[in-house]
């Protein structure tokens, strides 16, 4: 299957001298997935809700600041080429071309809508993320946006402050975006207002969302993505069971595109979001470099690596300090390490050490060659 019938030519487009706050204005009016950003005339990049709530510049700023690098793809590209894409430049729309003519766009609601019927045989426990990042109730928004940024996320549950960490609510990049450009007389939870100057400081209660749509490990993907699809959300908190407030991790949209693009190739299927950050490094390396750790484990089938880089402001001698996050879906579980240093590559194999430590540490170690074959054809033929 490809995109021929899925890209539309229907999209939201500025000019890259567009004030930031009209493009605030415009994701709380319209809700759109993402933003065609065009100078001189041509196409110059996207913008979403992600940029936006990463970024600290003013209303006044132009958006081209802000814009950010977007896949460009054919109007027959292969629809699992095209989510592959959609997450490694970790983005929700891209432009599409036929030749060299801007045709339209691609959203992952769009590739997700077309391929939904094929998701009813692989569960949530296949593809969730069960690594959160949580906040709690009373921490100051400042916190949870920081939380945001530094780990390239859209969202967060809230907890309770005690100990039990019960999930009450959930806080999304959109409830800051629509908390940002309300109109000072509109009310806040909690009778607040929408006083910017004192954003940072208010509890994340006043800004989240509950009750909290839910999904379970055993239902199928499709019932979950369905569930966002009705709830308008891009995200939904696993718990173990309807009701209760333990979470076991997420599931978002980027979770199912991202299994959409699982092959049955031998070479080791790795993904890289965030890949113009490489710089020196080079995806065979990274691909070599996985493999050889994980050649040393035999017992342990890899069913697919994630690798996530992000660039924080500090520098050194003009070399950015880097967040590199490695993950890896095994027939045992997930299992990751995380790393910072100054360069991707440095960040990379701090890493990759981490990593190869978190894998000694698994228990239990037992080979199962037929799982990952399994879990692909569970995805049917696209």
């Amino acid at each position: 299957m490809d995109i021929t019938n899925i890209a539309t030519p229907d999209y939201v487009e500025v000019r890259a001298d567009k004030r930031l706050g009209k493009i605030r204005s415009i994701f709380d009016r319209e809700r759109p997935n993402g933003i065609i950003v065009t100078k001189e005339g041509g196409y110059n990049g996207v913008v979403g809700e992600k940029q936006l709530v990463r970024s600290r510049m003013g209303d006044d700023t132009k958006v081209d600041v802000v814009t950010k690098s977007a896949p460009k793809l054919d109007r027959h590209e292969d629809i699992r080429e095209a989510a592959r894409m959609l997450v490694e430049g970790d983005v929700n729309v891209a432009p599409v071309f036929e030749g060299n003519q801007l045709y339209g766009i691609v959203t992952g609601e769009d590739i997700l809508q077309a391929v939904l019927e094929n998701l009813d045989a692989i569960s949530v426990e296949d593809i969730f993320t069960d690594d959160v990042v949580d906040v709690a109730e009373q921490s100051p928004l400042g916190e949870a946006i920081n939380k945001l940024r530094e780990h390239s996320i859209s969202r967060v549950p809230v907890v309770e402050q005690d100990e039990s960490s019960s999930l009450t609510g959930i806080l999304t990049t959109h409830d800051i975006i629509d908390f940002v450009v309300r109109d000072d007389d509109r009310q806040g939870r909690g009778d607040r207002s929408g006083d910017l100057d004192r954003m940072l400081d208010l509890p994340v209660y006043d800004l989240m969302s509950a009750p909290v749509i839910t999904a379970q490990p055993n239902e199928p993907v499709s019932d979950a993505v369905k569930r966002m699809f009705d709830n308008d959300i891009s995200g939904v908190v696993v718990t173990p069971a309807a009701g209760d407030t333990t979470i076991e991790g997420v599931l978002t949209k980027t979770d199912v595109l991202r299994a959409l693009t699982f092959t049955e190739e031998e070479s080791m299927d790795v993904q890289i979001t965030n890949i113009g950050l490489l710089e020196t490094l080079t995806r065979t390396e990274i691909v070599e470099s996985i493999t050889a750790v994980v050649d040393k484990y035999q017992q342990m089938q890899v069913l697919h690596a994630h690798v996530r880089l992000h660039e924080h402001k500090e520098k050194l001698r003009g070399t950015p300090l880097m967040q590199c996050q490695i993950r890896l879906r095994t027939s045992l579980g997930q299992v990751a390490g995380s790393g910072e240093g100054y360069g991707a590559e440095n960040a990379f194999y701090v890493a990759l050490d981490k990593l190869e430590r978190n894998v000694l540490e698994m228990k239990g170690v037992n080979a199962d060659e037929r799982y990952r074959g399994q879990l692909i054809r569970k995805l049917g033929e696209l």
